[in-house]
Parts: structure tokens; C-alpha cells; sequence
């Protein structure tokens, strides 16, 4: 392979990194590449920490010469058997030893003595070459501090040198692309974690401007946990935050799973919009929601209770009004969320659960939203309720089934 060659490689990796090519795609367009150009590469992984609040990275391979699984996503290394992989690889040794290099040609006698090399041995690979290329204190994001890769031929005679100055002349370039789509990945990652799906992706368009807001017509849900504070009181502290994401986690996937999006999480409490161009979809869109959640909650419960663990419910309120949602806070912390009466209202509902001694409370405004067959024997006026904030007595509406 010449220099015009290698140029042509490293300006495909560059364009590939600027446009946001998946990474499974940049490492198998770059051994494509290479193979198209003479130099034998039979199989291929890369791999590179990130920051994600369940994985510790992802991994991508390519193989010239079957099908194999091209990404995935590992969990922790340090416990259980991927630990016990992960101490054997070459990339552990050379992140110990210092060593940016490890090569075997394990067709000509050397060791096999890493994880994986005993696989490749057996399905004919000669050479293999591992490379670490580890990044400066500004260039790292999270336990993202260095790019893993490794390549192996099938070739009788193994890598011949100039394919091994050519590897090390482009991984440089290979770990750059595959950063800057691995940068994207962790930003569009962390702002949706933090933001909400709907939110962050207002945000990653550019609508950041402080004070910038629009009006939208919204199905709100408040919600909390019935009886917290006296359940935090009394059970272990290390009982606290498992508690607390257990049951999050069953308001949060069944907001997510009814096309809700999560805008805060307050303690106990979750702050939920739900769009539609008609109103109606909208709030019946929440009610979808809270039906998942009753029998996610009653599996829960059922498994907590067999566990000994404390167990609870969760009140929620639901309301439908004109919101406005947007950017608002100071000029160096913002907050993408909704403000107005409805929201302050929704809360206040939700309050009143304890008082009507219902599990869910719903607005006049929301029941009247939904559609003649959704307003169904199930649901019942609880009557009228002088709402802290709100200048009049608002009915509130509930479902028969919610009993506390």
C-alpha cells in the first residue's frame, strides 16, 4: 500500500468521524478498505469505554469471512467472569504494563496466551496485533481515556512489516473517527438520561436560548410515593435508594412505554407531559401510562413483600392545560422544562390523593379531554377540592379501580 493509498484511508476515516458514522460501520469500512488495497485483515475488534449509567463501554468487530455479532454493549469488567476474561486480554496487559503494542504470531510458534487468541489460532488466523492509543486529561469523558483495537490475518505468512507500518500509521486515524462518533453517542446519552428523550432532543437541535419557550397543550402527570417519608424513616438507610430506583424505575418505563416523556424527577416525584395534536390521545396516552404502571407496581409489590422489603404506592395526578416549554434559569444553568398554572395545579392534584384517599386523581378538564368510550362507569367524581394556589374549588375525578 503506497501513501496515496493511506491518504485516501485516513480521509474516508476523518469524513466518516465528522459525519457520525456508526462505529461498527467506520471499523468495517476501514478493513474493507485495507483489504481492498492489499493488506490482509481477516478479523477485527475495537472497543472504548464510555459514559452510560448502565454499560461500561461498547465493543464492535468485523470478520472478512463469516457473520458474527458486529456490536455490543459490556458491563462492568471488574466483577464476575467478565473480570476474570478481562485480566487475560491483551489490552488489560498493555493498560498495566504501559505498553501501547502487543503482537503474537501464533501460527509460527508464539503463545497463545491471551484471552481469544487460542479461538483465532483454531480458525486459522497466523498474526495478531493489538494497539492502545490513550487520550490526554482533556481529551477523556467519564472512564472513556483510551481506544482499544486489534487485527488479525489468516495470511500464511503472517504481517509482513509494511502492513504493520501502514496499521500503525492509520489506527491513529481509526480511533479519532470512532471518538467523534463515540463523543455524539455519550452527549445524546447523558442528555437524555438527565433531560428526558423529548427535552434533549430540543436541546441537541440548538434550542438552548435562555427564556426561549413555546406554548404547547399538554396531558400533565404528577406523581409520588405514598407514605415516603414515614417509609424512610424507619427502614435501613441502605433500603433508601434501592427503594426509590425500584419503584422509579416502574414510573418511568411505563410514562416512557405509553409515549410520555419524563421532564423531572423531584425526590419521590415524577414530572411527565404527554403530547398530541388531539387532546384527547393525549390523556388517554396517561391513562395508558398509569394502567401500566398499577400492574408493574403489583408485581413489584409481590416481589418486595417476599423479599421483606418495604412496600408502597404511588399517587399520581393528572391535568390537561396550556404550558410553556423551554429554557429557564440563569445564564450558566438552565433548565428544560415546563412552567405555568397547569403544572402548579397538577402537583396540587396529586396532593390531594392522601386527602380523597384515592390512588389517582384526574381534573374535570382532563376527563372531559377524553372520548365519550373512555369515559367509562370506572370513572367517578370525588367531588370538589379547594386546590392550595388555585383561586376556586376544582372536581376531581378518580378511577373506581384506585382504592388505596
Amino acid at each position: 500500500m503506497n501513501d496515496k493509498d493511506i491518504g485516501e484511508i485516513a480521509g474516508w476515516l476523518m469524513q466518516s468521524g465528522l459525519k457520525g458514522m456508526g462505529e461498527a460501520d467506520i471499523l468495517a469500512g476501514f478493513c474493507e478498505a485495507c483489504c481492498r488495497h492489499g493488506l490482509r485483515v481477516d478479523r477485527a475488534m475495537a472497543l472504548m469505554d464510555t459514559l452510560h449509567p448502565v454499560y461500561e463501554g461498547r465493543a464492535f468487530r468485523w470478520d472478512g469471512n463469516q457473520s458474527i455479532e458486529r456490536e455490543l454493549e459490556y458491563g462492568p469488567s471488574h466483577q464476575g467472569i467478565a473480570a476474570e476474561n478481562w485480566l487475560r486480554t491483551s489490552f488489560y496487559h498493555m493498560l498495566t504494563t504501559g505498553g501501547e503494542e502487543v503482537r503474537r504470531r501464533i501460527g509460527f510458534g508464539d503463545p497463545a496466551d491471551f484471552f481469544g487468541l487460542d479461538t483465532l489460532l483454531n480458525d486459522g488466523h497466523t498474526d495478531y496485533i493489538a494497539m492502545v492509543h490513550r487520550f490526554e486529561a482533556g481529551g477523556t469523558i467519564g472512564e472513556m481515556d483510551c481506544f482499544y483495537s486489534n487485527f488479525a490475518t489468516a495470511a500464511a505468512a503472517g504481517f509482513p512489516d509494511e502492513d504493520l507500518r501502514v496499521l500503525r500509521k492509520l489506527a491513529p486515524a481509526l480511533a479519532l473517527a470512532i471518538k467523534c462518533t463515540g463523543m455524539g453517542r455519550i452527549a445524546r446519552t447523558i442528555a437524555e438520561v438527565y433531560l428526558g428523550e423529548d427535552a434533549a432532543r430540543h436541546v441537541l437541535e440548538g434550542k438552548i436560548t435562555r427564556g426561549k419557550a413555546e406554548r404547547i397543550s399538554a396531558a400533565l402527570w404528577f406523581s409520588d410515593l405514598a407514605n415516603y417519608t414515614r417509609i424512610s424513616d424507619t427502614a435501613e438507610p441502605d433500603e433508601i435508594i434501592p427503594m426509590l430506583n425500584a419503584y422509579a424505575d416502574a414510573v418511568i418505563s411505563s410514562i416512557h412505554e405509553a409515549g410520555g416523556n419524563v421532564l423531572k424527577l423531584i425526590g419521590d416525584g415524577t414530572l411527565a407531559i404527554f403530547k398530541a395534536r388531539d387532546s384527547g390521545d393525549a390523556c388517554a396516552a396517561a391513562l395508558m401510562a398509569e394502567s401500566l404502571l398499577r400492574q408493574r407496581l403489583r408485581d413489584l409489590n409481590a416481589q418486595r413483600q417476599i423479599e421483606g422489603r418495604p412496600v408502597t404506592e404511588v399517587y399520581l395526578g393528572l391535568h390537561i392545560g396550556d404550558v410553556f416549554y423551554g429554557n429557564i434559569g440563569s445564564m450558566d444553568r438552565l433548565d428544560f422544562t415546563v412552567i405555568g398554572p397547569a403544572v402548579n395545579e397538577v402537583s396540587r392534584i396529586a396532593s390531594m390523593c392522601r386527602s380523597a384517599d384515592r390512588n389517582i386523581l384526574m381534573s374535570a378538564n382532563f376527563v372531559e379531554a377524553l372520548s365519550a368510550a373512555e369515559q367509562s362507569n370506572d370513572l367517578v367524581s370525588v367531588g370538589r377540592y379547594a386546590l392550595r394556589g388555585v383561586n376556586r374549588p376544582q372536581e376531581l375525578f378518580t378511577l373506581l379501580s384506585s382504592a388505596a
